[in-house]
């Protein structure tokens, strides 16, 4: 997982630490002061393997410039360990850059009024349906009570698909017929879960384009019919810049408030991962990250980073 950015970040490591060392050879006093000369060289190299991951240029300038400024002027003794200057720069860095995740998903369910409303959007294609199950199953092994909303009411077999997820865990799907109303199920779900003393309805929208004005339109009625206490962007790691582009336009159009990344597992270049946050100012709260419904990893800053950086 991400091992084409875990590469690079390394890479910068190494270079800086090795300028570092053969700078304090070349002092009498035994200490180092970076200075820009140092710095531009590498840092460059930064930016572009960071773009090559498919990192905003809006993240990629914020987390240069973060790390420019954790090392300009720093002072290194002979004897120190360089490598934890260097990785604490980053670190810190990336930990600024991904401050928008500080929502416990499993917290915001324990303490919420029930019955949570809990609405997926995102576009065709990228697992809504498949991690609107595994989002169950989590709930389910936590002891809450849980029903689906099929809100996608235009996709043959969008019914008979969360149907099939539903069965294998034992929860029910509140439906409607082909073509109707979506916002018309949601409220139904939602009723049958206040009348059932049901915890969390999960809401499966239908996959849409964010430049599709009319379906936007729809997804805006869901969310304005039955007020959802959280509104999920799902999408997937590979996409990169696309996701990230994608998130933002839902994010203006409908509001989100969290996203979850389908297909971490084979994502290489984690550009998405840590620039979807930054852009839209809302946490990433899971990662998907195989088929099984257990495969479904919360998403912790602190730990991605410590991944990234080979901690």
């Amino acid at each position: 997982m991400f091992e084409r950015l875990k590469n690079k970040l390394r890479r910068f490591s190494k270079v800086v630490e090795e300028k570092i060392i053969e700078k304090g050879k070349a002092t009498l006093s035994g200490e180092t002061v970076l200075d820009e000369k140092d710095l531009s060289e590498s840092l460059e190299e930064l930016e572009i393997a960071l773009l090559e991951s498919d990192t905003a240029l809006a993240v990629v300038e914020e987390l240069s410039s973060t790390v420019k400024a954790n090392l300009l002027g720093k002072k290194v003794k002979r004897g120190t360990n360089t490598a934890e200057i260097v990785k604490d720069a980053l670190k810190d860095a990336l930990l600024k850059i991904l401050s928008p995740n500080n929502l416990n998903f499993d917290e915001f369910v324990e303490s919420g009024d029930k019955p949570l409303n809990i609405t997926f959007v995102g576009i065709n294609g990228t697992g809504k349906t498949t991690t609107i199950a595994k989002v169950a199953n989590r709930l389910l092994s936590a002891g809450h009570s849980v029903v689906i909303a099929s809100a996608d009411t235009y996709r043959a077999g969008a019914t008979e698909q969360i149907e099939e997820h539903a069965s294998r865990l034992g929860v029910k799907v509140i439906k409607h017929q082909y073509g109707a109303d979506p916002a018309a199920v949601v409220y139904d779900a939602v009723k049958y879960a206040k009348a059932n003393r049901i915890d969390v309805v999960l809401a499966d929208t239908a996959g849409r384009m964010h430049t599709s004005v009319n379906l936007m339109e729809q997804l805006k009625k869901i969310c304005r019919v039955t007020n959802p206490d959280m509104v999920v962007f799902v999408d997937e790691a590979i996409a990169g810049n696309d996701a990230v582009e994608r998130a933002k336009r839902f994010d203006e159009l409908i509001g989100i408030d969290a996203t979850i990344l389908t297909k971490a597992d084979i994502d290489d270049k984690g550009g998405a991962a840590i620039s979807i946050a930054h852009s839209t100012s809302k946490p990433i709260i899971f990662l998907g990250t195989g088929q099984s419904y257990e495969n479904l990893e919360k998403f912790d800053a602190n730990s991605f980073v410590e991944r990234l950086l080979g901690g």
